[in-house]
C-alpha cells in the first residue's frame, strides 16, 4: 500500500531529534506502549518473586496433612500418607535396660483402609462388639499393604542395637507363629544396614509389607532390604498386632479401627 501523508507524519512525530545536529536519535515510546509495556514487566517480575501467586493475583498454599500425636513420646504421625495409607494407631516401643523402661521410640502403625476394610467385610457379616483374636489374626496371615513408622526417640542408639532388637522380637514371634526358630531368616530384615548409619532422636525407620508379602525396611529414607517372606511379614506384623505386642494400647487402637469399617 503507498504511504501516505498521515504515515509519513506519524513516523517523524515518533523519532526524537537531537537540536543542534539536526539528526535523528531513536524512536520515541508511545506513551500507551510505554505503559503497557511496563506493566506486563511488573507483573512478570512479580509472579517470579512470589511463587505462591497465580497469574490471576490468587494465592494459594500447600495443604497441611493433620498430625497425630504419640502422647507419651510427643512424637507427630501425619494421619495420611502420600501413597494413600491412613494411620491406624500409635504407640510406643520400650525396652528394659539395667532395670529400666527406656522409650527407644515411638511408632505409628498405617494400612491401606479401603484394602482392610475389603478384608474384614469379605469374612465377618457383622461387627463383633469389640476386635477379637480372629480379626487380628486375619490382617496378620493377610497380604495387605501395612506400614510401621518408627522414630528413634533414645538418643544413644546404634544399628547394632536395632539389629538385635529385631533379631530377638522376630525370633520370638517365628516361635509363636511356627513353634521353632529361624534365626537365618530373622537376621535378613537388618542384614544390610551398615553399623557407620548414625541415628538420632528423630531417625525415621519405616518397615512395610508389600504385595506379595515382600518385607521391606528404610532406614533414613534409604532402602536397605526388600525380603520376600510371607513368615518374616507375618511375624512383622505379629510382633504390633499379636499375643503380646510392643504396645497394648496400639493394638487396641488398630482394633477399633477394623470395628468402625463395618
Amino acid at each position: 500500500m503507498p504511504t501516505t501523508m498521515e504515515d509519513v507524519t506519524a513516523k517523524i512525530d515518533a523519532v526524537e531529534i537531537d537540536p543542534k545536529s539536526g539528526l535523528a536519535l531513536k524512536e520515541k515510546a508511545i506513551e500507551g506502549e510505554l505503559k503497557t509495556t511496563e506493566t506486563a514487566q511488573e507483573k512478570t517480575n512479580e509472579a517470579k518473586s512470589d511463587p505462591e501467586k497465580e497469574p490471576n493475583g490468587a494465592t494459594f498454599k500447600e495443604e497441611e496433612v493433620p498430625v497425630e500425636v504419640e502422647p507419651k513420646t510427643g512424637v507427630s504421625f501425619p494421619v495420611k500418607l502420600e501413597d494413600g495409607k491412613q494411620l491406624k494407631a500409635v504407640g510406643l516401643r520400650k525396652k528394659s535396660m539395667l532395670g529400666m523402661g527406656i522409650k527407644i521410640y515411638g511408632f505409628g502403625v498405617y494400612a491401606d483402609n479401603e484394602k482392610l476394610k475389603d478384608l474384614m467385610q469379605s469374612k465377618i457379616a457383622k461387627a463383633p462388639s469389640k476386635p477379637t483374636k480372629e480379626m487380628y489374626q486375619m490382617v496378620i496371615d493377610s497380604d495387605l499393604g501395612m506400614m510401621m513408622r518408627l522414630v528413634i526417640v533414645f538418643s544413644n542408639l546404634t544399628m547394632n542395637m536395632v539389629r538385635k532388637n529385631f533379631d530377638e522380637g522376630l525370633g520370638a514371634a517365628i516361635k509363636k507363629l511356627t513353634g521353632g526358630k529361624n534365626e537365618e531368616l530373622t537376621k535378613k530384615i537388618m542384614g544390610e544396614a551398615s553399623d557407620d548409619i548414625k541415628l538420632n532422636s528423630g531417625s525415621v525407620i519405616e518397615i512395610s509389607r508389600l504385595p506379595g508379602y515382600v518385607l521391606q525396611t528404610k532406614v533414613k529414607g534409604e532402602i536397605m532390604s526388600k525380603v520376600e517372606s510371607e513368615l518374616l511379614c507375618r511375624a512383622f506384623i505379629y510382633m504390633y498386632l499379636g499375643d503380646d505386642p510392643f504396645d497394648k494400647d496400639a493394638k487396641e487402637k488398630f482394633g477399633a479401627s477394623m470395628l468402625s469399617l463395618f
